[in-house]
């Protein structure tokens, strides 16, 4: 048997639903309507699942809110939520909240009807033959998951296909196939999604993968070449145990390999990404495909001298396509390509002779384990050079107190070139009335205030009160040509405060070299 995958396939996302089952993450009301108009409206998916009907009296204001919104922008056809056969609560439930649509969960493997349920497959038929029907009756449509369908297909196929036949007879929009406990492989999952689709040719069927062995992004591809109509995600995998499978990945995977169109706009992939990570506090690893930090530096400097003569090194995963861009780490890997990448960045220049002096200084701190980003080059540059006019910007003096009970207050003195000035303010805490005594000071220099759009604290393992603190802001910022440029610094220091305040003026000497 044989099938080719479908022109167009349908894409559901279940970050809000299957995605919050993952440990330590909950969204409040605020959190799942704003990720909810982001993936409906600006990454636009096909469907969105928001929730499991009946779970609490907040998830349903929640719910009753999102739908409130859908219906002025005339999205609520696209909202779905996860439901049970337990005497038609779950449809009162969506009737109750405005939703139109019901995913119901149903038994896709014959163990599951009879050890769960204690149920036999006919009364289980039942029970759902009569959901569905007053499902109808209220106006609701209705989809159906065979939970545990893969192993319901490898260990009970007969079961399986006694489900489907009924189902058939009943008004069910879409059949959903999920790998529940992420059992399948890429071969099996097209063999037995081949057998289905080829048994039931004109059914809409949609899988639902998950990432216990790490095969989601594989097993989603394998069913889309079987046949299927559509599949399930969620932004950055997020799920239960291993996750789901990442909507990014999918995305990119269905278009630059299976050649099938989605309507998603892989533009806005790593901003709700971003946000995605901001809501649920769930940082992804550097290296993680599309969205990961990592994944478009170049280190090896053969690589920089690739790129720099002809992108020799590049494929049609470009970061361009995600409104992200390549960059060039510094290190003892790296070469003078990487290292005239980042002036370039940066708009400095330099002589011959000194891109050399400051390469080996570079190459010398990677021994050394030291991390070198791109905007700690100014400061290479004045401790090499010793050109201190290249720092425009210097934090002259800082005062923090912190006390029980009430605001911080940080007093501040800096230097722009020759000009000094003063300012303090109250903050919720020391960083954050720092930052908004330097924000008055900045106003005065008429230097831009750049935006801070992510701060992450890191203490090696094992250290001590006196440890070292790495502090890594992401800064964004309009540069010289007006074009905005997100930018991480870094500080060191064993106070978490003044590491996060190093970060802070390097980026404002990024600025002022540029301005």
């Amino acid at each position: 048997m044989k099938t080719t995958p479908k022109d167009f396939i349908e894409i559901m996302d279940t970050t809000l639903r299957d995605g919050e089952q993952m440990q330590h993450v909950s969204y409040s009301l605020e959190e799942k309507l704003a990720i909810s108009q982001m993936l409906l409206t600006e990454v636009n998916v096909d469907r969105l699942e928001i929730t499991s009907a009946r779970v609490s009296e907040g998830e349903k204001i929640a719910v009753m809110e999102i739908v409130a919104w859908a219906q002025t922008e005339k999205l609520v056809d696209r909202l779905e939520i996860l439901g049970f056969v337990d005497n038609n609560r779950s449809i009162i439930w969506a009737k109750e909240v405005g939703i139109k649509r019901i995913n119901l969960l149903t038994k896709g493997s014959y163990k599951h009807c009879v050890e769960q349920l204690k149920k036999t497959p006919e009364q289980h038929t039942q029970d759902i033959i009569k959901t569905v029907n007053y499902a109808t009756e209220q106006d609701i449509e209705i989809n159906v998951y065979l939970e545990d369908f893969s192993n319901g297909i490898k260990t009970s196929p007969d079961y399986v296909y006694l489900l489907i036949d009924a189902l058939l007879e009943l008004p069910v929009k879409r059949i959903m196939l999920p790998d529940t406990l992420g059992i399948f492989n890429p071969f099996e999952t097209y063999d037995y999604l081949t057998t289905i689709v080829t048994r039931y040719p004109d059914v809409h069927f949609d899988f639902h993968a998950h990432n216990d062995y790490g095969l989601a992004t594989a097993n989603t591809m394998a069913a889309v070449k079987a046949g299927v109509s559509g599949v399930h995600a969620t932004v950055n995998g997020m799920g239960e145990r291993a996750g789901n499978a990442p909507l990014d990945e999918i995305i990119v995977n269905l278009k630059d390999f299976l050649y099938v169109k989605v309507q998603v706009d892989e533009k806005k992939l790593y901003r709700v990404s971003q946000q995605v990570e901001m809501f649920s506090g769930q940082r992804m690893a550097n290296n993680k495909p599309i969205y990961g930090k990592n994944v478009f530096t170049q280190t090896a400097g053969i690589h920089a001298d690739g790129d720099k003569k002809g992108n020799l090194y590049g494929n049609q995963l470009i970061p361009e396509r995600f409104n992200r861009k390549k960059r060039y780490a510094l290190g003892k890997l790296s070469g003078k390509a990487n290292l005239e990448m980042g002036l370039k960045e940066l708009s400095i220049e330099l002589t011959e002779e000194k891109k050399l002096i400051l390469l080996q200084k570079i190459i010398e701190l990677g021994d050394k384990k030291e991390v070198i980003t791109t905007e700690d080059l100014p400061f290479l540059i004045s401790d090499i050079f010793e050109t201190p006019q290249i720092l425009p910007f210097q934090l002259l003096h800082c005062s923090i107190n912190s006390t029980h009970n009430l605001k911080s207050i940080a007093a501040i003195k800096c230097a722009y070139y020759d000009d000094v000035k003063e300012a303090y303010a109250h903050g919720s805490g020391g960083y954050d009335a720092f930052m908004r005594a330097l924000n008055k000071m900045l106003d005065e220099f008429k230097l831009p205030i750049p935006q801070l759009i992510d701060y992450v604290v890191t203490i090696p393992p094992g250290g001590h009160t006196d440890a070292l603190v790495q502090a890594a802001v992401s800064w964004q910022f309009k540069n010289k040509k007006g074009v905005k440029t997100a930018i991480t610094t870094r500080g060191i220091h064993s106070d978490q405060n003044m590491a996060a305040i190093e970060a802070t003026i390097k980026i404002m000497n990024v600025i002022a070299t540029q301005k």
